[in-house]
This record gives structure tokens, sequence and C-alpha cells, in this order.
């Protein structure tokens, strides 16, 4: 059949199964508008409020749904507007299709009216990245973004048209999607070692990553954890992936990781990491992490091994493939002394806030008490971040939603939006600071606009938090340009773009402010006040070893001694 370019992107999208697009138009991507207009039963569109957004939602819908999402933009600085999404989602391994469209091919590489190289700007923070400029081509490109979007370790596939491919007609024949071959089984010789590394071991611990939610592999981590009886500590990227509430479960690990996490990691004769990338915020200094140890890594992608670590042994494969694999082949093993070890750290070394006076931790744990299991929790990113980390038990995967690699201020309102769209039927919260909310806060005109139960918590300190922690501690308390004090109503913000507002000065009003946004329809914006100075411990100084990790306890004891 004779169908035009904006016929034939369409029609890709539903060989796909994509029903949900994101994105904001613009001229050179209007044809392509015109014929969603005309498919508007068939597709639903956000709208969002600018061109991030709509890439920060595509990647909120792709974590909480696990499908591949879509945002469109126009040219120039339309989709320049999509990179820090882009790169967000790169960062993290998440699968998403952006597709811009460019000037006409004539105009290509003169400086035209809003004109930009899209693909090159892109080309290190994407899977791949095409340019179309003959509409015959256009098929089999965007078949081939989803392809890859989704294959192997994710990540976003940028496509790039010419609107006058977006015009042009051509030959089109329908084609289902390849079925994506099944992950190949790990050879027996990296099985065999890998057994023997774990029966050795006495004191073993597990480290788990993003590709841990990523392969949707949780049943098969619990069933090896349980098996092998080790403790289980986890990135921020792969948390939900175990249990937060299981006895083996010791909280996160790294610059914000529990002392019980780091020391025990510090002390273990092996650690085995499963999905995970050993990022600089995990391991601290490179050379003193987990030296007593032997490394057992397991990732899909073999350029994270011996990246950062340097591994005794690797599997490379699909992490569900090759822990079914070991699980069916394992021999119980129990270590109760290293268990009791292990408990006595956290008996030790708990996390603690001041229970006095409304804060951070004490907002995530009234959160919980008022939410069920399968509620979505997203974040931007800062102290709030962290302590949405420490303190909330994640029991499920893809419950938690942040901007690990990137670390990207503004990400959770937008991913939010993607998380509810993809999955109507759940409460969807965003925890945001208030020097994150600003980096983005229109997007309550989308979620207004769309009557989207999305609750935003604001955590506002009046400060940025977490730069404030750092100057606090480590640059002599000079706050060079982290104060936010002045005459931001965030409450009239949020009434102004469309939401119920609400406003918490003090933890006794917290409760009755979570019961009425989980019962009012449509956008709820909760902004709590807590005091500027509050930190985020333990904490690990940067570049330190990891078995160095101190908290307030440590700080005040130091102090004594004129430290």
């Amino acid at each position: 059949m004779k169908l035009n370019g904006s016929q034939i992107v369409l029609e890709c999208l539903k060989e796909q199964g994509v029903d949900t697009i994101f994105g904001y138009p613009g001229g050179a991507i209007l044809n392509i508008y015109d014929e969603l207009y005309k498919q508007r039963d068939h597709f639903r569109h956000v709208l969002t409020s600018h061109e991030q957004g709509a890439s920060h939602a595509a990647d909120g819908y792709a974590r909480a749904t696990g499908k591949t999402g879509v945002c469109f933009a126009t040219s120039g600085p339309g989709a320049t507007n999509l990179v820090t999404g882009i790169a967000t989602a790169y960062m993290d391994s998440v699968p998403i299709v952006a597709i811009t469209c460019n000037v006409t091919l004539p105009l290509l590489g003169k400086d035209s009216f809003q004109e930009a190289d899209i693909a090159g700007i892109t080309m290190p923070i994407t899977k791949h990245g095409y340019i179309v400029k003959d509409v015959k081509k256009l098929a089999e490109t965007i078949r081939k973004a989803f392809a890859i979007a989704g294959s192997g370790r994710p990540g976003p596939v940028l496509v790039d048209i010419t609107k006058d491919v977006t015009a042009a007609v051509c030959d089109y024949e329908p084609a289902v999607p390849a079925k994506q071959e099944a992950p190949a089984a790990p050879g027996e010789a990296d099985l065999e070692r890998a057994l023997s590394m774990i029966a050795k071991a006495k004191r073993p611990y597990l480290y788990v990553g993003g590709g841990a939610v990523i392969s949707g592999a949780s049943e098969e981590l619990l069933r090896f954890a349980e098996t092998i009886d080790a403790p289980v500590c986890d990135s921020l990227m792969g948390k939900g992936a175990f249990p937060g509430d299981h006895p083996l479960y010791t909280g996160m690990i790294g610059m914000h990781g529990t002392k019980t996490s780091n020391y025990g990691v510090s002390n273990c004769d092996l650690l085995i990491a499963l999905g995970a990338r050993f990022s600089d915020r995990v391991i601290g200094n490179p050379r003193t992490f987990a030296k007593n140890a032997k490394i057992l890594q397991i990732d899909i992608d073999a350029a994270e091994i011996n990246k950062n670590i340097h591994t005794d042994h690797a599997i490379t494969g699909d992490l569900k493939t090759v822990l079914a694999a070991l699980n069916a082949r394992l021999t119980p093993a129990k270590h109760e002394e290293w268990t009791a070890q292990i408990r006595e750290y956290q008996d030790r070394y708990p996390l603690s806030y001041d229970p006095e006076g409304l804060t951070c931790p004490y907002i995530i744990e009234e959160l919980q008490r008022h939410v069920a299991e399968d509620t979505i929790i997203t974040t931007d990113v800062g102290q709030h971040q962290m302590w949405a980390a420490q303190y909330y038990r994640y029991r499920r995967p893809r419950t938690f939603l942040t901007s690990g690699g990137l670390g990207t201020m503004g990400y959770g309102l937008g991913a939010a939006i993607g998380a509810q769209v993809g999955c109507p039927d759940r409460t969807v919260v965003n925890i945001a600071g208030d020097g994150c909310f600003r980096m983005n806060m229109n997007e309550l005109a989308t979620a207004s606009r769309y009557d989207l139960h999305v609750i935003e918590i604001i955590v506002d300190n009046r400060v940025l938090g977490m730069v404030r922690q750092w100057q606090n501690l480590f640059y002599k308390q000079h706050y060079s340009q982290t104060v936010l004090e002045d005459k931001v109503d965030y409450c009239k913000v949020a009434e102004g773009l469309g939401c119920t507002a609400i406003r918490v000065t003090k933890k006794e009003e917290l409760s009755a402010a979570l019961d009425r946004a989980l019962q009012t329809k449509g956008p709820v914006v909760i902004d709590c006040l807590i005091d500027r100075d509050d930190m985020v411990f333990p904490m690990v100084p940067a570049g330190k070893p990891i078995s160095e990790a101190f908290d307030e306890k440590d700080l005040k004891e130091k102090e004594k001694q004129g430290e």
C-alpha cells in the first residue's frame, strides 16, 4: 500500500504495540501531528509543558511498565530540549525511542531556521541514532530503533526525520516485530567456576544493581540469596529487586548507604555483583573496595566487566537466565556466624533521625504507612532522594523510579506523569526537594490538564539541601548560592496550575494531609516545611573507602575530641 512518511511512522508504532506518546509539536513535525490528529482514536498523546518533561515522562512510563517509552519533538530547540531526558535514560539503561523531525533535506546543513544536528548532539548518550533522509528507509529504521532500544542492555534510540520525508510517499508493507532471541545460556565452565567460588565462601555478600530490575530477576534473586544464606545490599537503581523488609536485606551501599552494608561488603570474602556496574558513588575508593573479597560479577554488558573494579570471575549474560542456571545447581548453605555478625552491625548502626519535628525521614515512613505496596515512588535528586532510598522499604521491582546515573534535578514529576499514564490504577507519588521542584514545576499543568492523580511531596527547606550539606561539611559553611529564600509560594503556584495544594508545617499535620491527597481526584501538591540544616547520614566523603562511613554521632564525637 502507498503511505506517506507520517502515516508510516504511526503504522510502525502500531506494529510495536505503542499506544501512548509524550510530546510537543512544532513546525518540522507538523505532518506527523496532523496524521496523529486523524488517528487520535488509536493513540493517546500526552502534551507536556516542555519537551524535557516529555522525555522524562517517556522514561517514567518505560521504567514503570517495562515497555519502551516514546516521545516526539520538533527540530532545533524542540529536539535539544530532549537531551537531558535522553541522557538520563542512557545512564540508567531505560528503553525509549525519541522521534524528532528536522528541516527539509535541501536545507539540512545550512544553519537553517530551527535546525540542529540532533543525531550528532546525542551520539554519546544513545545506544544508536538515525537521521532518515529517504522515505523508503523510514519503516526499517523505526523497526531497528525499537529492536535496539529494548534488547540486551536497554537504552534510548533517536530517530530524526527530515520534514520532506514525512510528506513523501512510498510503498509500505506491514511487518510483525521480530521476536527477541532467548538469552543465551551461560557456559558450563563459567557456571562451574562461579559455583565453586560460592561453595568456598564463608562470608558471601550480594550487591544488587538495576540490572536485576530490568531483567525481571526478582524471584531468582530471592531464591539465590536464601539458598546460599547471603546478606543483600543494593544500589540506588537496584531498589525493589530484593524485598526491603527481608531479614537478609541490609540496605543501600555506598556514599549514603547503611553502615551495615558498607562494613559488611568491606569484610566479606566473596562479593557477588548482580546487574551492577560498580559506580563511583557505590565503591568510594576503588583501591580499598571489598579488598578482603573475591569478586564475582554477572552482567549483560561485557563493557561493564573489569571497567571500574577488577573481578576474579565474571559471567556475561542475562541475569535472570544466569541466576536460574545457578539456582538449579546450588547446594544450600548456612553462614550463621556471618549473618549473626551482620545482624550485630544492624543492631549497632541503625538508621536514625531526630524524632522531634517534621523531617524527611518521618515523611517517608509516614507515607509508606498510608499507601499500598504497589505504589510507585518517583524522586528528583538530592537529600530527599537519599532519604527515600534509605527509609522507604521497596518490596517490588519497578516501584522506585529515580535518576541514578545522571542525577537529573527536575526528573521526578515528568517520570511520575509517565508512570501514572502507564499504570493508571496505581498510586504514584513524586518526592522532590524545593530546588528540584523549581526545575520542572510547569509539568503540574500537564498533570492537571489530564486530571492525573499524581501526588507531589515537596521537601521544602528553602535551600539546595545536598549542596548545602557539602558546604556544611567540607566548605566551612560558605553557603554560596544555595539559599532559596524568596517570595515564591509553592501552594499558590500549584493552585495556579490547577492542582490541589496542602501545606504541612509540623509532623502532626502530615497524616491528615496524606489521607486528603490520596482521596482527592487529580494532582495534589503537599508542601512540607523542614529544617534547612537536616543532613543525610551515613555519609562517605567522595573518594574515601566506604568503610569510613560516618554519621551525626561520629561528627559529635570528633567535635568533642577537638578534631
